[in-house]
Formats: structure tokens, C-alpha cells, sequence
């Protein structure tokens, strides 16, 4: 079981509005206040999941 830690929280809920708003890095750095290399790691990683999703699509049953 992981522990809920707020920088995990943190990076959750950034990591999720990259998923949600496209990746886009200048929209996380003005929604979060960070700074654009972070928003475009945090972009760049939210393609990557959605790539790797895009090309290994899970099942209706989830296996």
C-alpha cells in the first residue's frame, strides 16, 4: 500500500491535468505556478502515458 504523502498528491493532481488538458506545458505552469521546465516534464510524461495507452489499449474486463 503506498502512503499518501502531499508531494504525491501534488504530483498526482499535476500529472492528471496534463492527461485531461492535452499535455500542454504553458496551461500547467500558469495553473500551477511552476516553472516551464517542470510543466514540460510533466507534459512530456502525461504523452507518454497516453501514447503507451494509445497503443496497448486495456480490455472491457481490465485484464
Amino acid at each position: 500500500m503506498l502512503t499518501a504523502t502531499l508531494e504525491r498528491l501534488r504530483v498526482d493532481r499535476q500529472l492528471e491535468e496534463a492527461l485531461t488538458h492535452g499535455a500542454d506545458p504553458l496551461h500547467l505552469a500558469l495553473v500551477f505556478g511552476i516553472d516551464e521546465k517542470t510543466a514540460i516534464r510533466y507534459a512530456d510524461s502525461a504523452r507518454a502515458l497516453l501514447e503507451q495507452t494509445a497503443q496497448h489499449p486495456t480490455s472491457p474486463s481490465g485484464k
